[in-house]
């Protein structure tokens, strides 16, 4: 399961079946439930699904609502938020085929016109698969796969641009797509605006991008909120007029009328945050540099 509540209280939803009833209250029409109405769910007996809530209720997670002979349960309030975050690396770690369809059908009325809704869905089908194994991302999954393909689909877009035309784009690959390049990106992001087509990936994707990494930006107004690591595919390296690569070695495809860079930084898993805050200053600084030579004004 995977579960590991950040206070005593969530420990309680590292149980599966106290994760369950959890998860079946919250999806349930009304909010509330029946320990018999659960009983029946869970397929297990009246006194063993009673315990399981006595506890959840005891720790404040669950509240009791009396109707005549009857007793409902549901999450408290206060809880309800945190519960959701913790269940959710647990919900669809896998997707629903109908799911992905539907992803396939919003995004093949925004490509319309350029891509068919079988390369739409191919490509949304290709992303999910990718995040899922290759970045192992569980949390926020649909939506993700969603934006990944997005992205992707944008980027052929403009791989079939002729030279000149639109915004300059710009790749910046590291390993785990986590620390460096994430950094990279955001920095650029915030100082050129819609100037800059700024994408960022990863060698060998991590599962999330680190919280020193999201510290050390907002330390400077940086906001990287919603980004994650993605694996690194061929089609944002096509569309990519500057590439610029960060300890992943030979990972990146070289395609001719690129702009290639390696910047040597060290990488910043396990480093305290003031050398984060050095490495952070030290890819700004080369940002800065980077965006003078697009003709771009920076912030």
């Amino acid at each position: 399961m995977g579960i590991v509540g950040s206070t005593n209280e969530l420990r309680l939803l590292a149980d599966p079946t106290r994760a369950r009833i959890m998860s079946l209250i919250m999806d349930s029409d009304d909010g509330r439930v029946q320990v018999g109405g659960l009983a029946a769910q869970l397929e297990l007996r009246q006194p063993t699904v009673s315990h399981h809530v006595k506890a959840l209720f005891e720790e404040g997670l669950l509240e009791r609502e009396p109707e005549g002979r009857n007793v409902w349960y549901s999450i408290s309030p206060a809880q309800i938020d945190r519960v959701t975050d913790v269940l959710q690396d647990d919900r669809q770690s896998t997707l629903e085929d109908g799911v992905l369809e539907r992803i396939s059908k919003d995004l093949a009325v925004r490509f319309a016109g350029s891509f068919a809704a079988e390369t739409v869905d191919r490509y949304v089908r290709e992303s999910y698969a990718l995040l899922a194994e290759q970045a192992r991302i569980s949390r926020y999954l649909p939506s993700l796969t969603s934006r990944f393909a997005s992205d992707r689909l944008s980027a052929l877009s403009a791989a079939a641009l002729p030279a000149g035309r639109g915004v300059p784009e710009v790749l910046f690959v590291c390993v785990q797509n986590a620390g460096r390049s994430q950094m990279a990106a955001g920095i650029l992001r915030h100082l050129a605006g819609d100037s800059v087509s700024v994408r960022s990936a990863g060698s060998a994707p991590a599962s999330t991008v680190r919280s020193i990494i999201v510290a050390a930006l907002d330390e400077i107004g940086v906001p990287i909120g919603g980004e994650y690591p993605k694996p690194l595919t061929d089609d944002v390296v096509r569309a990519a007029d500057v590439i610029i690569t960060m300890g992943c070695g030979d990972a990146c495809p070289v395609y001719p009328g690129r702009r290639y860079l390696d910047w040597d930084l060290e990488d910043p898993v396990g480093l305290s945050l003031t050398r984060v805050r050095e490495i952070r200053d030290d890819i700004e600084a080369r940002v800065r540099e980077l965006l003078a030579t697009l003709n771009v004004n920076a912030s």
